[in-house]
Parts: C-alpha cells; sequence; structure tokens
C-alpha cells in the first residue's frame, strides 16, 4: 500500500459540515458539536490561549447593527416619538 498522492484520492467522506450559528464548516456530523463556536452548547466557545481567534469573532467585526446606533442615542438621552429642538446656529442663518 502507499502512503502518498494515490492515497489521497480515498478521502470522499465529510466529517464536518456547516454550522447552523456560525456558518463556519466546523460542525462535526458524528459528535454533534462545532469545533469553532461549540454549537448547541449555550455559551460561545472561546479560549485566552488563542487570543487571535477572539480578535476575529469579537464585537465589532460584524455589522453591529444594534450597538453602531447606541453611542448617538445614549448622548441624546434614549429619547423616542418625540421632535428634536432645533438648533440655534441653524435658525439664526435662516
Amino acid at each position: 500500500m502507499t502512503k502518498g498522492t494515490s492515497s489521497f484520492g480515498k478521502h470522499l467522506n465529510k466529517s464536518h459540515t456547516l454550522c447552523r450559528r456560525c456558518n463556519r464548516r466546523s460542525f462535526h456530523i458524528q459528535k454533534k458539536t462545532c469545533a469553532s463556536c461549540g454549537y448547541p452548547g449555550a455559551k460561545i466557545r472561546k479560549y485566552n490561549w488563542s487570543v487571535k481567534a477572539i480578535r476575529r469573532k469579537t464585537t465589532g467585526t460584524g455589522r453591529m447593527r444594534y450597538m453602531k446606533t447606541l453611542p448617538r442615542k445614549f448622548k441624546n438621552g434614549f429619547r423616542e416619538g418625540s421632535v428634536a429642538r432645533p438648533r440655534r446656529n441653524a435658525t439664526k442663518s435662516a
């Protein structure tokens, strides 16, 4: 038996498939766990020995659909349903 090129043609079965939570091809089919995010565990998989992996997945690397508007809303006191007061400079110049 050879252990080189001819053997690599026999690698047909996939051990990992797409994960529902992180969308990476890291969900182990037999173990039923994701090697990347730890799904179906409740907590996201994260280890301090891999600082670079944490940096790739942390807050701010995605769209941040809610978080990116927070500084502006905080500055205005989280007001809702009211009309903003006209700014003084805008009224003088008009």
